[in-house]
C-alpha cells in the first residue's frame, strides 16, 4: 500500500514537472517580482494630490514622467534612441476673431448665422475657410460591423457635410450600437475623422431632435464667448494633425429651418433611419455653405516615456513587442475651484492602474531570462485629449512598425468585480488571444469578452490602425470614472498584480517565438 502511494505521488510529481516544462513560461523569480505591495506604493504616488491629476501638459505629468523614467532605469532598461522621453508638441487653441457661417439657396438671399446663438465652433475645428455644396449624411457613421454606412453611395468630396450628433437608436435598449450605452461611433472625433477620410470640406453637426429637445448649438464653451469660463479652459490639439483639420461647428434650429423647413421634418428623417437602421443620406443640391472658423494656437511640449529591453536572439532582437499604458489623466476642475472642495481628478484607476502594471511588467522582464525579441515599454501622454501620445508614436515611431509584431495595452485595470478582466480586440488578434487564454490557466482570472465598444477609446487603437495585432486589458467603467473620487484607496492592487502577471506571461510567449501574428480587419 505504501509503495503504491509513493508510486502515485512520484507519477503526479513527474507529470507536474513535465507540464511546467512544456509550458515554457517565464521564470518564477520574474513572476514573483510582480508584487501587490509595489503596486500600492507606485499607485499611491501617481494618484496623489501632489501630481494634480497629471493633465496633458502639466508639471504634475512631468513629475510622473520623471518617476517612470527613473524606475525604468532602475530596472536596467535602456533609453530608446538615446532618451527615455519622446517629446511632441500640442497646441492650446483659442477662438479667433473671424468666424462666420453663411447659407445660399438658389433664388433666395444669402442667410448669415450668429456665432454662439446660431452656430458654435467645436474645439477640434480648423483655422480655415471652406465653401461647397451641402450634403446630409445621417449620423456620419461608417460601421461595417453593423452593415451600416452613412457615406455609402454618396460623394462628399469637397462638400460641406451635415450630420446628427449621436447615433441610431440612442434610446433603444436593443440597438446594435451597444443599446443604451454610447458606442465608439458616437464620439465626435471619430465622426470628424470619418468625414475627413471621405474628403469633406467642412462638418456641420446638429442635435438629433427625436432624443434631444434642445437644438441650441453648444459646440465648445470658448472662454472668449463666456465670462464665467476661465481663460485657461481651452481645448488641446495634437500639432501633428493641425494641417489635416476642417471647420467643425454645431448648428441650431435656425439653420435646420432654412434647410428642412422645420425641426419636425428633421425628426421624420431621423425616425426613418432609426426604425430601419438604413442610411438616408442625400445631396441638397440647391444649397451652398460658406464657412470660416478662426483659431489661435499656442504650442507647448509634452512627452511619452519609453524604454527598451533588448532581445537576446541575433535576428529576432530586431523585432519588438510593445507594452503600453497611458499615464495622463484630466487634471483639476478649472470651472469650480471653491476653497476646501476637492477639485483634483486623481485618476487612480484611469490610468495610474495601467501605468503601475506597466512598471511591474517591465521589472519582471528585467528579472526573467532575456526574451528573443526586444520589448518596448511606452507610457503615453495625451490619451485623455484624444489618444495623442499613441497617435504621435505610430506616426513618428522610434522602432520600425514593420518590425513591431504585437502591442499590449492596459487601461483601467484596478476596479470592479472580483478577478474579472475584459480582453478587447480578441477577434482582431486571434493569435494573441489564443496565447492569452492558454497563459491564463496559470493565473486564474475570469476572462470576459464584452467590451469591444471601448476598442477605439484607448491607445492600442492607433497601433491597430497600422495593422499591428493588439490586445487591450480593461476592467470596466464605474461610478468614479472621470470624477474627483477616483482615489487610490479604492484600487484592488491584488487584481492589478494578477492582470500584470497574465499580460507578462502572454507578452513573454509572444517575444520568444519567430511567429508573425495575424491582424484581422473587422467587417
Amino acid at each position: 500500500m505504501k509503495k503504491a502511494l509513493i508510486s502515485v505521488l512520484l507519477f503526479t510529481l513527474n507529470f507536474t514537472l513535465i507540464l511546467l516544462a512544456s509550458s515554457k513560461g517565464p521564470s518564477r523569480p520574474a513572476l514573483d517580482s510582480i508584487r501587490a505591495a509595489d503596486i500600492r506604493r507606485h499607485i499611491d504616488f501617481l494618484a496623489s494630490d501632489s501630481l494634480k491629476g497629471r493633465d496633458t501638459p502639466s508639471e504634475g505629468l512631468n513629475i510622473a514622467a520623471d518617476y517612470l523614467a527613473a524606475e525604468f532605469k532602475r530596472y536596467g532598461l535602456q533609453p530608446l534612441n538615446g532618451s527615455y522621453f519622446q517629446k511632441f508638441n500640442v497646441n492650446r487653441v483659442r477662438l479667433g476673431d473671424e468666424n462666420y457661417l453663411k447659407l445660399e439657396k438658389t433664388g433666395r438671399p444669402e442667410v448669415s448665422f450668429r456665432i454662439k446663438k446660431e452656430f458654435m465652433p467645436y474645439g477640434l475645428t480648423a483655422n480655415s475657410a471652406s465653401e461647397g455644396e451641402l450634403v446630409f449624411a445621417g449620423y456620419g457613421i461608417s460601421a461595417p460591423e453593423f452593415n451600416y454606412d452613412d457615406y455609402q453611395n454618396i460623394d462628399v468630396k469637397d462638400k460641406v457635410v451635415l450630420i446628427f450628433r449621436h447615433e441610431p437608436g440612442e434610446k433603444d435598449s436593443t440597438s446594435v450600437f451597444d443599446g443604451l450605452k454610447s458606442s465608439t461611433h458616437f464620439q465626435l472625433h471619430s465622426k470628424v475623422e470619418n468625414a475627413i477620410a471621405h474628403g469633406a470640406a467642412a462638418l456641420l453637426v446638429v442635435n438629433d431632435p427625436l432624443n434631444h429637445r434642445s437644438m441650441r448649438p453648444r459646440g465648445f464653451p470658448w472662454p472668449s464667448l463666456y465670462k464665467n469660463i476661465p481663460a485657461e479652459a481651452v481645448p488641446l490639439t495634437l500639432l501633428l494633425s493641425e494641417d489635416q483639420k476642417i471647420p467643425v461647428v454645431q448648428v441650431g434650429k435656425k439653420f435646420i429651418n432654412q434647410i428642412f423647413g422645420s425641426v419636425d421634418s428633421l425628426k421624420s428623417i431621423q425616425n426613418k433611419i432609426d426604425s430601419s437602421l438604413r442610411t438616408n443620406s442625400f445631396t441638397l443640391t440647391d444649397f451652398k455653405v460658406d464657412i470660416k472658423t478662426s483659431t489661435k494656437t499656442e504650442s507647448t511640449t509634452t512627452q511619452n516615456v519609453v524604454a527598451l529591453w533588448e532581445g537576446s536572439d541575433p535576428k529576432l532582437k530586431d523585432e519588438a513587442i510593445v507594452i503600453g499604458a497611458h499615464y495622463d489623466h484630466v487634471g483639476v476642475n478649472k470651472i469650480d475651484s471653491t476653497p476646501g472642495k476637492d477639485n483634483i481628478f486623481n485618476g487612480a484607476d484611469d490610468n495610474a492602474s495601467g501605468t503601475v502594471g506597466l512598471l511591474e511588467i517591465a521589472q519582471a522582464f528585467s528579472v526573467a531570462p532575456r526574451a528573443k525579441r526586444s520589448i518596448i515599454f511606452i507610457a503615453f501622454a495625451g490619451e485623455e485629449k484624444g489618444l495623442f501620445g499613441s497617435r504621435y508614436y505610430v506616426e513618428k515611431p522610434l522602432w520600425s512598425l514593420a518590425d513591431t509584431k504585437a502591442m499590449f495595452n492596459m487601461d483601467m485595470i484596478g476596479r470592479n468585480d472580483g478577478e474579472k478582466v475584459s480582453i478587447v480586440g480578441f477577434t482582431r488578434s486571434p493569435d494573441l488571444n489564443e496565447i492569452n487564454t492558454r497563459e491564463n490557466k496559470f493565473v486564474g482570472l475570469t476572462l470576459e469578452y464584452n467590451a469591444e465598444q471601448f476598442f477605439r477609446r484607448s491607445d492600442q487603437y492607433n497601433f491597430a490602425r497600422k495593422k499591428i495585432p493588439v490586445l487591450f486589458y480593461h476592467t470596466g467603467e464605474h461610478e468614479d470614472y472621470h470624477k474627483v473620487t477616483d482615489h487610490s484607496n479604492k484600487i484592488n492592487e491584488g487584481k492589478i498584480a494578477m492582470i500584470s502577471k497574465l499580460l507578462f506571461r502572454t507578452a513573454w510567449q509572444a517575444a520568444n517565438t519567430n511567429k508573425t501574428f495575424k491582424y484581422i480587419e473587422q467587417n
